[in-house]
């Protein structure tokens, strides 16, 4: 008998060890709280209200600093006589080659942004929870959540990202990659729920609405290779990899595209956006119709993954 209490305990204690050894887990109230945040300002959180932004990129800072990122701070720039700021906030070795994830806070139109892009800026908030949890990263992360992304200035050197990208460049910034957080909450079992910009690219990759997706272009490099295999490699719920010639529509619809116009590797990890959310700038997006678990197994994935390293 004392034999077998010894066994129950040690086995007790040995998944004691296990459980401490495990990658955090989300967590779908925190991502609540920030969802409801992002949608429930008091006008759109688009480009006419400046004032609106700002207290958007405020809270943010404020999530970045409580969750332990050093050098918390914005990026301010003007356009048109209005100074608007991406924030970025850092974690991991000062040195060194960096990645870089972001997500754009703004919205296009008057509409709440649900999943475009609240669940982007939740899941970069989450993901920089996590990060403060961990005791030594292998190398630095910086997390920079863009303003201006959306419409009229998407495609201009007007977007946050433009800014970013180009200042890094200036620099002389080292940059390891870049990971676009664009839309990861909304997901349907039904079949015919999920679309393509080409109709036979359905048979290769279903057409269930049920997996996050890591998109790249074509010659985007040893990055991009290697994110995407470890991604679908440790998540927990489907993941497709797609590559396309940069003119698919669609393959650049994001902030990762400005950092390919400077020479850096990036990617765009997504819900497929309005090629599966009908509800892509409408008022409709709203939080009823995300999925909060998957949303936190999308973050799980990408903690695990950039804590691979190399």
């Amino acid at each position: 008998m004392k034999g077998v209490m010894l066994g129950l305990l040690l086995a007790a204690l040995a998944g004691t060890v296990r459980a401490k050894n495990q990658p955090a887990l989300a967590d779908t109230v925190r991502l609540r709280r920030h969802l409801q945040f992002l949608t429930s300002t008091p006008q759109p959180r688009n480009y006419l209200h400046p004032a609106v932004l700002d207290s958007v990129a405020a809270y943010i800072q404020r999530q970045l600093r409580a969750a332990g990122a050093y050098a918390v701070g914005p990026q301010p720039y003007a356009v048109r006589g209005q100074t608007y700021c991406n924030v970025l906030g850092s974690f991991g070795p000062v040195d060194g080659p960096r990645l870089i994830i972001g997500a754009h806070y703004d919205v296009c139109g008057d509409q709440p942004g649900a999943d475009d892009n609240g669940t982007g800026v939740a899941a970069l908030l989450e993901l920089a929870r996590l990060l403060g949890q961990q005791s030594e990263l292998p190398y630095r992360i910086d997390l920079v959540a863009y303003t201006l992304e959306e419409p009229p200035f998407f495609r201009t050197p007007n977007m946050g990202s433009y800014v970013h990208a180009a200042s890094l460049k200036g620099a002389g910034v080292p940059v390891r990659g870049m990971v676009a957080l664009e839309m990861l909450g909304y997901y349907d079992d039904r079949r015919g729920t999920q679309h393509y910009p080409v109709w036979p690219l359905k048979f290769i990759y279903g057409s269930r609405g049920n997996y996050v997706t890591v998109a790249q272009k074509f010659g985007n490099g040893r990055f991009g290779r290697q994110f995407a295999r470890r991604y679908r490699g440790v998540a927990a719920l489907p993941v497709k990899r797609f590559k396309a010639p940069a003119w698919l529509p669609g393959i650049d619809f994001s902030d990762h595209l400005n950092y390919w116009k400077f020479g850096y590797q990036a990617v765009l990890l997504t819900d497929t956006a309005f090629y599966r959310n009908r509800s892509y700038h409408e008022s409709t997006d709203t939080m009823a119709r995300l999925d909060m678990r998957r949303l936190g197994l999308a973050i799980e994935a990408l903690l695990a993954t950039v804590l691979t390293g190399e």
